[in-house]
């Protein structure tokens, strides 16, 4: 845990809830050990799309569809969730959540690799949800790079792993070593990336929170960021300095 129990408990004491449905969900979920978002950090979700109050949202990990759902109780009435779900278990009941909610004509579930779908997407999505395979951010980067526009928001769950990633490689399993690898270079990258402004924020199991800036001359000139040089990032954009 990234910040003190108590302060934590505290937090969670002031949650008024998210509607019988969601929080049904999320005890079914707990009762089901499907992993869904901590309440700290759903609260942080719901306030930036309510800030942002964007036209088309992409999440990447749907699971039961509780964080989809929480999106779209507070986003404009004419937005839409496209969502992103590989796990073939999950998508049943994410389907079934979606239709108690009254919320199918609002949520598009693509089934299948998130790799694969995010790479023959197309379009802009100006707020991006990642809260998939842990290892596999950055390899998503470059294709989350295309789709999001100027201004549009990337919203990254877990990158902290509740805090383990600070140790040492030898102080965690060695199935999570790999992981922390690839997520340390996933924050390099959004921290150091020309086309982000990004702050990694202490709260649940760590959230980025990167915002799309104007894009870049190549770009603007219908040049790829994909250039090949030094300084370009994993074939999908560039490192400052």
């Amino acid at each position: 845990m990234i910040t003190d129990e108590r302060i934590t408990a505290y937090i969670h004491s002031l949650d008024s809830g998210d509607g019988i449905l969601c929080d049904e969900i999320a005890r079914e979920a707990a009762g089901s050990c499907v992993p869904i978002i901590r309440r700290e950090t759903a609260a942080l979700l719901k306030a930036m799309v309510a800030l942002k109050q964007p036209k088309n949202i992409l999440e990447v990990g749907t699971a039961v569809g509780y964080s989809a759902l929480l999106m779209a109780r507070v986003m404009p009435e004419t937005a839409h969730i496209t969502t992103i779900e590989k796990f073939e278990k999950r998508i049943p009941i994410a389907r079934e959540n979606f239709r108690r909610a009254g919320a199918e004509d609002r949520i598009t579930l693509l089934e299948g690799d998130a790799g694969e779908i995010l790479a023959g997407l197309s379009g802009n999505f100006d707020f991006i949800f990642m809260d998939a395979a842990k290892g596999q951010y950055l390899n998503w980067l470059p294709d989350i790079v295309r789709l999001l526009p100027a201004g549009g928001l990337l919203m990254s769950d877990n990158v902290l792993q509740g805090g383990s990633l600070v140790e040492s490689r030898y102080a965690v399993e060695r199935r999570d070593r790999t992981i922390h690898a690839r997520m340390r270079e996933y924050l390099y990258a959004l921290t150091h990336m020309e086309e982000f402004e990004t702050s990694v924020v202490p709260i649940g199991d760590g959230v980025a929170l990167s915002v799309r800036r104007e894009r870049n001359r190549n770009e603007k000139d219908g040049a790829s960021a994909s250039c090949g040089e030094p300084g370009c990032f994993k074939d999908g954009g560039h490192l400052r300095g």
